[in-house]
């Protein structure tokens, strides 16, 4: 990953990332996305998907690496945080992609509405995955509200992803292990059915902390467990090939 430092603005100061082929801006002191960003878009592997909404899209880089992904495909951000839904706009400018992105400035829960419903072949998410009572809220507000559950829960984030998927729709996200069974539980309550499981690991020696998880709108019972996935090299210690992979420029 290529880093340069920018100024935006007079107050904002940004950098400029490079991943794969897609250029990034987002600010030094607050919410800067991870990992766990790459490792959903990588996770995605539908071979067509028309439309693809990002639910809770940050600064923009998961739905800019699904538009560069998928050529033809309409890709739609919902980011609430303003300061965030700004950068997202000069991203999608500045990887030429304006014609197929659109982006809302809109909470989660407000779709209802102002977002078609039952059109959506494909919905992403890296959510907010901590519970209020896990951990010191961060006092940079764009970092906790990206971390923690203060705007949305992961109920909402499901019923949201129902509402915007068609039938058979495929809903993909990252969240934590520690809430696998509560993650499964409650997406069978609002009819969505598991179908892929990846678990994401530090190395081989350590436990999975996250997972990336496939569910279908209204779907049949038919779960696949991919292989886990190790972000670094047990024996250089380095990021591992794979890692290395989704990095690459």
């Amino acid at each position: 990953m290529d880093s340069d430092s920018q100024g935006m603005g007079q107050d904002m100061e940004v950098s400029l990332d490079t991943i794969k082929n897609v250029r990034i801006l987002q600010r030094r002191k607050g919410y800067r996305f991870s990992i766990d960003a790459l490792l959903l878009a990588d996770f995605v592997n539908p071979k067509n998907p028309r439309r693809i909404v990002d639910l809770g899209a940050g600064s923009g880089i998961v739905g800019i690496l699904l538009a560069k992904k998928y050529p033809t495909a309409f890709v739609h951000l919902i980011e609430l945080q303003r300061s965030l839904y700004e950068l997202a706009n000069k991203n999608v400018e500045l990887n030429n992609v304006t014609e197929r992105l659109k982006i809302h400035n809109l909470n989660i829960n407000d779709i209802y509405g102002n977002i078609s419903s039952n059109t959506f072949d494909l919905a992403v998410s890296n959510p907010p995955y901590r519970r209020l009572q896990s951990g010191e809220l961060n006092p940079d507000d764009e970092k906790a509200a990206a971390r923690h559950e203060l705007n949305l829960t992961l109920e909402d984030l499901i019923k949201a992803a129902f509402y915007v998927l068609r039938g058979k729709g495929r809903f993909l996200f990252i969240y934590q292990t520690s809430r696998f069974v509560e993650v499964i539980e409650t997406l069978r309550v609002h009819k969505f059915e598991p179908r892929r499981i990846r678990f994401v690991y530090s190395n081989k020696k350590s436990e999975a902390k996250i997972f990336l998880i496939e569910a279908i709108k209204e779907g049949k019972a038919q779960l696949k467990l991919d292989s886990p996935f190790f972000v670094y090299d047990d024996n250089t210690g380095r990021y591992s090939p794979e890692t290395l992979d989704i990095l690459s420029v």
